[in-house]
């Protein structure tokens, strides 16, 4: 039987401790051939063969491509839980090219000899069973709690991770009837050697793994069968293995590299083509998608209609990568699919199968903070624009860049600052640009520069029919307007264009000042901020006090400027405001400041954000937000300071229009306590910041967008989404405009 794996070939290279630059020519020479795989065998007890691990390390730095492997690891000398760690750590160094070949052991004199325990046939299946187990718990960092082995590996709640770049599958080498039954419910492949094979045992261990796997209930075609051989098999012989007993990778025992080329041009390459051949003309089909992984598939989705440029990068439920992609840094999810198209094109391929699943949610995401959770969902679709990360500088003289929507601010920092040159954006270098510069961008540069919205010159969009349209002043100047500050309710911005600042060096300011009185330090923030020179932005965060203790602001920003005296200047008035009890001012440029960890929300589980726009913290608005912090209900409160540059912009020049608003209010918390009392204070408040509010509440709109905004909003979104497929980020709702 064909179960339809792509074929691959290996080879099989002896670890020789004489020669070991000869064992590492054997495997770049492997890859040079094109071959898939490069294998070692694993006799801990040889001392003339190199130490397994070691190799197969070295040989992952010398190559690019190629696989590797241990042929097979002997498992009662490398204890499972050291063997999970080493193997994710090669995996991740490797950048997700190790598989890994695990036997029960054999040798038993010479395995007792380095002090592993001798065991019986029925004990060697029982602690290759566990220690499967125990090493794929180990690399399951999504679980919650520690791994518990058992009587082989008796653990007690040994720490998970780290999780490895991929799935790595998991290869038994194995003969005996258990051992056959356990890899067909535990195994990815079955990994014998031709020579110690008798006519017939192929197809008896197919037949026992295959009905393993079914009472497992998994589909026999996900085991993959593996095969060592010598390479002087005839081609025929070659053939009848792949076709009729499903062997799909094929490991020649070499050990010169004249041998090693010589089989990849001959038989190996006419191998490929005999097989290709007999599938073409049988369409015999790769197996696909394991059991488990379909199982895990969400309703209302058709997986199986992906464009091809998309399918291969995509992650499902059931997918192995699905951990890393299916929440924010802030915000949990269980979207039911992610896409994560390369290229401009691939955008409109994603966007595409967007709008034929209208009734699914749809998230798009470029960095992944996520602080409103608006980049992921349940059960819908994310579209991840992350690999359109570019930067690339168009015009030196006007001061030009260009930016993919994946690229982070910290990245775009560093590739400006030797230019001498900075963009308003953010506090926090890990923010991808795509969110940032369509919501605004409350930032460090702020009263100076302005928000990151003030330097968009153009940008380029994918709407909701699949068009792919340039926007600026003169051309499309409707949807550029939208895009500076709603963008994620007309397309998909797959590049901006935005002019720099000159900005040199600055002060890079961290302060953490004592506060008795939370509502008289709120106004006296406030205040002396707004009577300082718009070359300064600091922003505060306020921590309720535990106990008898005070409550603590921490005040963090920048003040434009190289010169130690003026810095001093300009921080003085804040220090003032209270005992001092930690700082930190240092000459920096901009990359740095956007390269350090920045002041990040605490983690509270799924935090319930909430934003607020004020025009001033007067004596009102003040005692509110001591009511807030001093409860305790909120353990993160924010005030960014704004206006200076943000103010000079009219208020209908973008789609951010509280332009009067000279501070950023944003809170976190969990409890009804939290939601009365930010109720309380959201009076004294007249706008909101789209990417800081986690509430869908539709009457947000009115509060984030002024009445003729919102009106001017509503008839672009007609135009551009006349469906709503952009409905689940703020809309602005195009059928009530219709």
């Amino acid at each position: 039987m064909d179960y339809g794996h792509p074929l691959q070939l290996g080879t099989f290279i002896t670890p020789s401790a004489a020669h070991p630059d000869r064992v590492v020519a054997h495997a770049r020479a492997s890859e040079a051939a094109g071959y898939e795989l490069v294998t070692f065998q694993d006799h801990p007890y040889q001392p003339s063969f190199l130490d397994t691990w070691t190799l197969l390390s070295f040989v992952a730095a010398e190559t690019d491509r190629v696989l590797v492997s241990p042929n097979v690891l002997n498992l009662p000398l490398r204890p499972a839980p050291v063997t999970a760690r080493a193997a994710a750590s090669l995996d991740l160094l490797s950048g997700g090219r190790l598989e890994l070949g695990l036997g029960a052991g054999g040798f038993w004199d010479a395995i007792e000899a380095m002090g592993g325990r001798r065991l019986t046939p029925g004990q060697s299946v029982d602690a290759l069973r566990e220690g499967i187990g125990v090493i794929r718990e180990l690399w399951d960092t999504e679980t919650r709690g520690g791994v518990r082995g058992g009587e082989h590996y008796p653990l007690a709640g040994a720490k998970r991770g780290p999780a490895p770049a991929h799935r790595i599958p998991i290869h038994v080498g194995a003969y005996k009837p258990r051992m056959l039954r356990l890899t067909g419910e535990l195994g990815d492949g079955w990994l014998p050697s031709l020579p110690y094979l008798q006519p017939g045992d192929l197809a008896d261990g197919n037949r026992r793994i295959d009905e393993a796997a079914s009472r497992a209930g998994r589909d026999p075609r996900e085991i993959r069968r593996l095969l060592n051989i010598r390479g002087d098999e005839p081609l025929e012989q070659l053939v009848r293995l792949a076709l009729d007993d499903g062997v799909s990778t094929f490991i020649v025992m070499a050990d010169d590299e004249g041998a090693i080329r010589r089989f990849a041009e001959g038989t190996g390459a006419a191998l490929r083509e005999a097989v290709a051949a007999a599938r073409a003309a049988t369409g015999t089909q790769a197996p696909g998608r394991s059991a488990r992984a379909l199982a895990a598939r969400r309703a209302g989705i058709a997986y199986d209609d992906l464009p091809e440029p998309l399918r291969d990068r995509a992650i499902e439920p059931g997918d192995f990568g699905y951990a890393a992609v299916r929440s924010t840094a802030m915000r949990g999810g269980n979207p039911g699919l992610v896409l994560r198209p390369r290229t401009v094109a691939e955008v409109v391929d994603a966007v595409g199968v967007a709008r034929a699943h209208l009734e699914v949610p749809l998230g798009i995401r470029s960095g992944g903070h996520g602080v409103s959770g608006r980049s992921t969902n349940d059960g819908g679709i994310v579209i991840d624009v992350g690999a359109l990360d570019g930067i690339e500088v168009l015009d030196e003289r006007e001061r030009i860049v260009r930016l993919g929507p994946g690229a982070t601010w910290t990245r775009v920092a560093a590739a400006l600052a030797p230019r001498g040159w900075a963009i308003s954006s953010g506090d926090h270098g890990g923010v991808g640009v795509g969110g940032l510069a369509t919501a605004g961008g409350i930032g460090l540069l702020g009263r100076a520069h302005g928000l990151t919205i003030d330097s968009l010159v153009a940008a380029e969009v994918v709407l909701a029919d699949g068009s792919v349209v340039r926007t600026t002043e003169d051309e499309r100047p409707e949807l550029l307007w939208a895009v500076r500050g709603a963008g994620a309710n007309v397309g998909v911005v797959v590049a901006f264009e935005l002019r720099a600042a000159e900005v040199g060096q600055v002060g890079h300011a961290q302060l953490a000042i004592e506060v008795d009185d939370v509502a008289a330090f709120v106004e006296g923030f406030g205040t002396t901020m707004e009577a300082t020179p718009r070359d300064t932005t600091l922003f505060a965060v306020l921590s309720p006090g535990r106990g008898s203790a005070h409550a603590v602001a921490h005040l963090y920003g920048v003040v434009e400027s190289d010169d130690p005296d003026t810095i001093v200047d300009r921080l003085q008035p804040f220090a003032a405001l209270g005992p001092l009890v930690g700082q930190r001012v240092a000459l920096a440029s901009y990359a740095d400041v956007m390269a350090s960890p920045g002041d990040r929300a605490p983690a509270v589980g799924e935090p319930q954000f909430r934003s607020g726009l004020a025009r001033t913290l007067d004596a009102g608005f003040a005692a509110r937000a001591a009511a807030l912090v001093d409860s305790g209900a909120s353990p993160w409160f924010q005030l960014r300071a704004m206006g200076g540059a943000t103010e000079d912009v009219p208020a209908d020049a973008t789609a951010f229009a509280h332009r009067d608003a000279r501070w950023s209010v944003t809170a976190i918390g969990t409890s009804t306590a939290f939601d009365a009392l930010w109720g309380e204070l959201e009076e004294r408040m007249e706008g909101l910041y789209l990417s800081f509010e986690q509430r869908t509440d539709p009457h947000l709109l009115e509060r984030a967008f002024p009445p003729a905004t919102l009106a001017r909003l509503r008839a672009i979104k007609a135009e551009v989404d006349p469906t709503g497929l952009f409905r689940d980020n703020f809309a602005v709702g195009a059928a009530e405009a219709a």
